[in-house]
């Protein structure tokens, strides 16, 4: 890109439309502010109220960051369609003018698909497309891609953002505070999977820096440009691993102006029991196993009794002065035609009154007397056929089944049988899992997998509803019945699936995609590979992936287009006493030489004594997993000027981050220090994968120090 001066006169033009631009989305705020609707009670009052709020705040304009980022000049040519010897600006939403005429285009809108995936081979219709340079809100240079004419295109090797020095330094630009949008950086692989119909689910294998969770969040922001109005009603839901995952990406939708997506952890959307307890390893796997759910299948339906045993007189209902009997075989084959229908238990056992008064009904017609849906519903709640559907097919609590699975060996044994081994049994049996065996389900010590198992046996009673459409992140590391939890979510909608095999760290990680999709139901899913890093240098990540043949064997590894000198270091430094004081002069350095953030990660185990050596240093830090939740921001009170307050806020904390090992995966920092790499692979059975996700955090500098011999996978090269 030329150097441009600041008389440029392109630039004093396009800097005059982003004024005017700025000034049109204020006057299309206060336009919803003021607006006084009124329904037709009180509640619907409000209710129109908080969707005015609800578009005030999408409207609210962020002065640190550009308004539109490019710029797109159709061709009067046929491919250029119906926007023929159009141009448009395009942003991360739309402005219109007092007249209605758009200033800005919204990212999603169809017109801005060209700036996304013209080449100069299929230049979709354009002349030229133009990006931005800003900072701080102003534009500080443009570029031109010439794409009508192919000859005076500059030569690029495919997928290379290299060739755009504006791309190169959006995406290199250094950060801190939560991850930031990339809508002005999103490349055309990754447009592909962003816009993919809302009917089709997606699964995203993605190695690290080449944006898949970046691609998940900018897909349902898409889905909701394209969909509002279905995914409104049905509801989308982001799942990310922890909490700390999710304060990372939390302000990403709404900068792209969308404030309706909820964000949550699998531990969170099974949360019916109180978590107090973890397993150990065996009995872990063994819950997270789908053969569980075959497991509660058995134990609830073996609930059902057989009228010929429990009631063999069968029912005698009493109207006026008339008696009709129902014999047991009879309701027996009601009981047995209900469960043909395969239906759920709970809505099986409503649905046996009806079946049992529809039999009466039938001998009353037969005897010459009128009925109708009245004195089916009469019959049906007689207090003789409410004792019998409460014998035959009694009401079930789903915490109280998984209670008695787990603390009686004789239940489980009958509902395991032929499902679980011997060993397997015993791994999740209390008495051996327990120390104290609790005595009744409110004094149990429950842990995630038990509220995993609680939620699918929620679900077998009585159908959980689905959403619209859900996006999964970090994927890989959850159990196969962590994945019909969420698939049970979805099942009616779609879902985006985001992941890296080679990240699995639990004992239950999955084995493969496919493997994947069969639990959540969605085998028809579409699995897209992105291996093309924009984020991570190429030294870093073909150092990691040093580590692949052996944590993750024959999976296809990594590549980047990013070349950095001076962006991988290894020291291997004096070990004890003095690791710390090492520790705390490479933060300082980092902190000194370069901008952004600096993400220093350890074993868990190890993270008390760094930060106790920060602290005593005097430097200003956070330890990730500690800080308290910010509370959420209020946009209906929200003015421009504490907008900004707050951005200003939210980047001005700390730069420096202590990141506990098993807390890194999905986050990136500018600049990594990496504490003792072989403690690391030493603190779980999956330490080489957990080595792999820490050293693919950096965006700009990995520092590793080490006093103990490196893995001999880094150690060869």
């Amino acid at each position: 890109m030329p150097e441009i001066s600041d008389a440029d006169p392109v630039v004093a033009k396009e800097q005059a439309h982003l004024d005017e631009s700025r000034a049109a989305l204020k006057a299309m705020r206060d336009e919803a502010l003021n607006l006084r609707p009124q329904g037709g009670n009180a509640v619907s009052t409000e209710n129109l109220l908080a969707a005015l709020r609800a578009r005030a705040k999408a409207l609210m304009d962020d002065p640190t960051v550009p308004l539109f980022f490019g710029r797109l000049d159709y061709g009067d040519v046929p491919d250029a369609g119906e926007f023929r010897g159009e141009h448009y600006y395009i942003g991360r939403r739309h402005v219109h003018d007092a007249s209605g005429e758009p200033m800005v285009i919204d990212w999603r809108a169809p017109v801005s698909t060209a700036f996304y995936r013209a080449t100069p081979k299929a230049p979709m219709g354009l002349d030229r497309r133009r990006r931005f340079g800003f900072a701080y809100g102003a534009i500080t240079g443009y570029e031109d891609e010439p794409l009508a004419d192919p000859a005076a295109a500059p030569s690029v090797e495919s997928g290379q953002p290299a060739a755009s020095r504006i791309l190169t330094e959006e995406i290199e630009r250094p950060r801190s505070g939560p991850m930031r949008d990339i809508v002005s950086t999103i490349q055309p692989e990754q447009d592909e999977i962003v816009r993919a119909d809302m009917n089709v689910s997606v699964c995203v294998q993605g190695a690290p820096g080449t944006g898949k969770t970046a691609v998940g969040l900018h897909r349902v922001a898409f889905l909701l440009y394209a969909h509002r109005d279905r995914l409104r009603r049905g509801g989308s839901l982001v799942i990310g691993p922890n909490k700390e995952f999710l304060k990372y990406i939390e302000q990403v939708l709404p900068a792209l102006g969308e404030i309706e997506v909820g964000q949550t952890t699998v531990d969170d959307l099974v949360a019916r029991v109180k978590i107090t307890a973890q397993d150990p390893p065996e009995s872990g796997v063994v819950k997270g196993d789908a053969r569980m759910a075959q497991v509660l299948h058995n134990a609830i339906w073996s609930r059902l009794r057989k009228a010929q045993d429990a009631l063999p007189e069968g029912i005698m209902i009493v109207r006026g002065s008339r008696r009709w009997r129902v014999p047991a075989y009879e309701i027996d084959e009601l009981i047995e035609a209900t469960k043909e229908r395969d239906v759920r238990y709970g809505a099986g056992r409503a649905m046996l009154a009806p079946r049992i008064a529809h039999a009466v009904l039938y001998r009353m017609e037969a005897a010459g007397e009128t009925t109708d849906d009245r004195t089916q519903n009469a019959v049906a709640r007689t207090s003789e056929v409410r004792k019998a559907v409460d014998l035959l097919w009694p009401a079930i609590d789903p915490v109280k089944v998984v209670f008695e699975l787990y603390s009686d060996p004789e239940v489980l044994a009958r509902a395991a049988e032929g499902v679980l081994s011997a060993e397997e049994q015993a791994a999740i049996l209390w008495t051996a899992t327990r120390p104290k065996v609790p005595r009744t389900p409110g004094t149990a010590k429950w842990s995630s997998a038990d509220a995993v198992v609680i939620d699918e046996a929620h679900d077998q009673l009585d159908r959980l509803p689905s959403l619209a459409h859900v996006v999964l992140d970090e994927a890989q590391d959850l159990s196969a019945m962590q994945y019909r939890a969420v698939g049970r979510r979805c099942s009616t909608g779609s879902v985006t699936v985001l992941g890296d095999i080679a990240q699995g760290t639990t004992p239950w990680a999955t084995p493969s995609w496919a493997e994947t999709l069969k639990h959540l139901g969605k085998t028809e899913a579409v699995v897209e590979e992105l291996t093309l890093g924009f984020r991570v240098p190429r030294q870093i990540i073909e150092f990691a992936a040093r580590l692949l043949p052996d944590a993750a064997p024959g999976l296809r590894p990594p590549t980047s287009v990013r070349q950095q000198g001076g962006s991988l270091e290894i020291d291997a430094v004096p070990g004890g006493s003095e690791l710390a004081d090492t520790v705390v002069t490479a933060a300082e350095l980092a902190l000194a030489t370069h901008e952004g953030s600096v993400g220093l990660i350890a074993a868990d185990a190890r993270i008390p004594e760094l930060a106790a050596a920060l602290t005593a240093a005097g430097f200003d830090h956070t330890v990730l997993g500690s800080e308290p939740s910010a509370p959420p921001l209020d946009g209906a009170t929200e003015t421009e000027a504490e907008l900004v307050e707050s951005l200003l806020a939210e980047t001005a904390g700390p730069r420096l981050v202590l990141v506990p090992a098993t807390l890194a995966k999905g986050l990136e920092y500018d600049q990594v220090v990496v504490v003792e790499p072989a403690e690391i692979v030493a603190a779980e059975p999956r330490g080489l994968r957990r080595l792999y996700v820490v050293l693919t955090r950096a965006v700009s500098r990995l520092h590793v120090l080490h006093s103990r011999p490196l893995p001999p996978q880094l150690a060869a090269g």
